[in-house]
């Protein structure tokens, strides 16, 4: 059991402003961090779920955190350590646009031009931290050469595992999910399955890999 641990878990999207009224989004539903939070806080561990802007009930015995942007993500996650084990679930904006301080008007000239800029790198920047949790885990939602794709982000993000599931069909809204588990040891898939169900078997394994650790 995963009493006496502290995980971080992030979950849904975050809305990046172009201006007060609108934003850059995706189509995370937060559903599979959610329930991989109440699953980590069932098996006994204290979970802080740094949540984007969605409309989800916090899981029993989690404490929620809710923020909008990836920089305001990150400055939660840093703000939460230390903890045994991160599980970055949220699907977090790759850009953000510099904002403009008053709503964008339509205008002769035609539609404006958006200045794109990086946003932080949440998991890289935490698996390469002097508090990096013992266990980091990342999520990579691909659309094609999914596996491919979940061991280059392996390599690159410094992360222990990366859970990798195809987003092309209705994953991001719906309620099933098929991921594939990506670590130095190899590539473990599983079954498409109810979020939920996905969520406990990832946190039995990371109850696991703690205990073993």
């Amino acid at each position: 059991m995963l009493s006496g641990k502290h995980i971080i878990v992030t979950a849904g999207p975050t809305h990046e402003p172009i201006d007060p009224v609108r934003y850059i989004a995706n189509r995370s539903s937060g559903k599979q961090g959610f329930a991989i939070a109440g699953a980590l806080a069932a098996l006994g561990a204290r979970v802080t779920l740094i949540a984007g802007p969605v409309t989800i009930d916090t899981p029993p015995g989690v404490e929620r955190i809710d923020v909008e942007t990836a920089i305001e993500m990150g400055t939660a996650v840093e703000t939460a350590l230390p903890a045994d084990a991160a599980v970055m679930v949220a699907a977090v904006a790759d850009w953000r646009v510099e904002s403009a301080e008053h709503k964008i008007k339509k205008g002769a000239g035609g539609p404006p031009i958006l200045h794109l800029v990086e946003n932080p790198d949440i998991l890289a920047t935490l698996a390469r931290s002097v508090r990096r949790p013992r266990l980091v885990i990342g999520f990579a939602a691909e659309t094609e050469h999914v596996v491919d794709h979940a061991k280059a982000k392996l390599a690159k993000k410094g992360a222990d595992w990366i859970v990798a599931n195809d987003v092309s069909a209705d994953v991001m809204g719906g309620e099933r999910n098929a991921v594939h588990i990506v670590s130095a040891t190899g590539v473990e898939s599983w079954d498409d399955a109810l979020k939920e169900e996905v969520a406990r078997r990832l946190a039995e394994r990371i109850d696991a890999a703690l205990a073993n650790g």
